[in-house]
């Protein structure tokens, strides 16, 4: 494998970018594929796990990696489509062994595992060789922790990767995808174990689950939700946009739903409640509660400013709605909608109740996802408002959401489930299946 290294830390090669030989990027680095051996015989490095678009994780055997660089692995060109799908016998090195907890032989001492690092052999085989492993975080008062406690130890000098650990960690884990989208990291957490999508649910902050909640199918949200602590899934539904927290709200039981809005802050289950006042396919089940709304005396440049936030839904921050105060939903008297083409051609010093669009009529909470569809679509918006009878904004529904519904009730899962057209590939069925062979078969080792 020429200009590869002879040592690869596994974790450090989370993300990057996969070539095929003429320079063409086919995908990134999911994980690493591995076959725990019997006694204490290195685990064989079986191939990447690669995910290519849109967002399917496919297998590479390490035999078809010619080069491995800090930066960029490249093979030979030969990569069959097929959705990978985990053996009984295989180890995902990312997903199952970052973060466990193993005993070394020669003290006993309990350690974390941190990285783990694979060799290439005289037989041009890889390897897991070796083990960086750290004490376990408690095992020090905050603040007193010495720096490089860290150390590499040999395969061999462990034991403890073959037992099912419960409480498992996932610091590693989530470090090595710390820079996926959130789309991305749902597709990573809804192909774990359940065992370890719910360590990892338990590792992530509440924001960080909130987002990657609202793009998980709905079995995964139920299950994982279901699986926090009371007090914790209250936090997590309102870090969720509020038309997201209320379609999972509406998965589960009434007396759950009913216990988490009371645990919720009051201004917090409020919009919830009133979504939940809706059919989930009208504009009022389907709209935010959280769209940018502005007073009349508002400038264009304070106008700009509010839409530049990088953590608003694009679909919202196309435009702004003008509404007498009170400015949060329910709101004072809506006015109308600028968008920020007509915001970027005005004057910054410009008000905004001066340039709203107050022609266009806005939806009625009660019409249907149908008429919703068509509206956004005859009058090419990516966002429209929802309005009441006495002329109060409600919220707004976007065109994510409208497609969302639009689409098969399971379309998430089958994104993420779809498998290729292309049918088994026979080197690779063979390298796994000798893989299998090998780790339930006799062994020499003591």
């Amino acid at each position: 494998m020429s200009g590869s290294s002879t040592r690869v830390f596994i974790a450090r090669l989370a993300g990057i970018a996969v070539f095929d030989p003429v320079g063409d990027q086919v995908g990134r680095v999911r994980d690493v594929v591995v076959s725990l051996r019997l006694g204490r015989r290195m685990p064989r490095v079986l191939g990447l796990v690669v995910e290519v678009s849109p967002r399917r994780p496919v297998f590479l055997p390490i035999t078809r990696v010619t080069v491995i660089e800090p930066d960029a692995v490249v093979f030979d060109g030969r990569l069959n489509i097929r959705r990978f799908r985990q053996h009984e016998s295989e180890t995902l090195v990312l997903a199952e062994m970052l973060d466990r907890t193993v005993r070394l032989r020669t003290d006993g001492d309990r350690v974390t595992v941190v990285d783990v690092a694979m060799e290439p052999t005289r037989t041009r085989d890889w390897v897991v060789a070796k083990v960086a492993v750290r004490p376990p975080r408690p095992a020090r008062p905050r603040g007193l922790r010495r720096r490089g406690e860290s150390r590499v130890v040999d395969w061999d000098e462990v034991e403890g990767f073959s037992i099912v650990e419960y409480g498992q960690g996932a610091a590693g884990l989530l470090a090595a995808f710390e820079r996926m989208k959130a789309a991305d990291l749902a597709n990573v957490v809804h192909e774990l174990p359940e065992k370890r999508r719910g360590e990892v649910a338990a590792a992530l902050d509440d924001e960080r689950l909130a987002d990657v909640l609202e793009e998980l199918p709905e079995d995964d949200r139920v299950e994982i939700l279901g699986k926090l602590e009371v007090e914790r899934a209250a936090d997590v539904l309102e870090a969720m946009g509020p038309d997201d927290a209320t379609d999972l709200l509406r998965d589960l039981p009434a007396e759950q739903r009913e216990n988490l809005l009371l645990l919720m802050e009051p201004h917090e289950a409020a919009p919830l409640r009133r979504l939940l006042t809706y059919e989930d396919d009208t504009a009022g089940g389907l709209m935010t509660t959280d769209p940018v709304v502005l007073a009349p005396d508002t400038t264009v440049a304070e106008a700009l400013a509010n839409i530049r936030n990088p953590d608003l839904n694009p679909a919202l921050a196309a435009q702004v709605y003008v509404c007498r105060p009170p400015v949060e939903t329910p709101t004072g008297r809506y006015l109308g909608t600028v968008h920020f083409q007509r915001l970027l051609r005005e004057p910054p010093p410009t008000l905004v109740s001066g340039i709203a669009d107050t022609e266009l009529e806005p939806l009625r909470p009660r019409e249907r996802l149908q008429d919703v569809a068509m509206y956004l679509a005859t009058y090419n918006l990516v966002a429209g408002p929802v309005v009441d009878e006495d002329g109060h904004l409600l919220g707004a529904v976007t065109i994510d959401d409208v497609l969302d519904n639009l689409l098969p009730a399971n379309w998430r899962e089958t994104v993420m489930e779809a498998s290729a057209l292309e049918g088994a590939d026979p080197e690779e069925e063979a390298l796994r299946r000798a893989a299998d062979d090998e780790r339930t078969g006799p062994t020499e080792d003591p």
